[in-house]
């Protein structure tokens, strides 16, 4: 998994307000959750541009390091934004693993259910890309774009039964089938969750 930016379009950030120096703040690129805060000089923003995974320059060790280097929990680079001063780094990147050094999912907090979805459409396609065997997603693929739709359709009408009711959880419950399934119909049609979320926010826009 390489990212590749050839043009080093961030190489007028402002390193002397830092003292050498310019803060990262790194984010999951699915769930857009904060992971972690580093810091970078400018020899470490151009291993990151290269490699493809972050590098920072750790002020404790006073050297480049990699991050992952020894738990192998890299973080992929996905896109690398600086801010309106040009003092500071958002970085978007997919990590390997756990990523503060105490094993949590992020240095700010643990992993929360906002923007699991994405993750979750992430599995759906690896499991139907990887063929995976007894896997429920990948059968129900197998069987067609009529059985997904329809399947689909069985999980709205469920939903609206259960609209009708006073039970909280299963009214939850089949609301969150009919999204799975939905999202293996939108992989079925090469769509992407995302793609929805354009729409309509060009909708909230007229």
């Amino acid at each position: 998994m390489t990212f590749k930016n050839n043009k080093k379009s961030h190489m007028n950030l402002d390193f002397e307000k830092g003292n050498g120096l310019v803060p990262v703040i790194i984010q999951n690129d699915r769930t857009q959750q904060v992971l972690m805060l580093g810091y970078m000089n400018e020899e470490a923003l151009e291993l990151t541009q290269k490699d493809g995974r972050v590098h920072f320059f750790s002020r404790t060790k006073n050297r480049i390091w990699l991050k992952g280097e020894t738990s192998e929990n890299y973080l992929y680079v996905k896109s690398i934004k600086e801010d309106c001063d040009s003092d500071a780094l958002l970085i978007q990147a997919k990590p390997a693993g756990n990523v503060c050094h105490t094993g949590s999912f992020s240095c700010f907090e643990e992993k929360n259910s906002k923007g699991f979805l994405y993750e979750l459409e992430e599995t759906i396609s690896e499991r139907i890309d990887q063929k995976v065997e007894k896997s429920y997603t990948y059968d129900l693929y197998k069987r067609g774009i009529n059985k997904m739709a329809q399947k689909v359709g069985e999980e709205a009408v469920e939903l609206v039964i259960e609209a009708k009711d006073d039970n909280a959880e299963l009214f939850k419950n089949e609301a969150a089938d009919l999204l799975y399934h939905f999202l293996i119909l939108l992989k079925a049609k090469s769509f992407s969750f995302e793609e929805i979320e354009e729409v309509l926010m060009e909708r909230s826009r007229k």
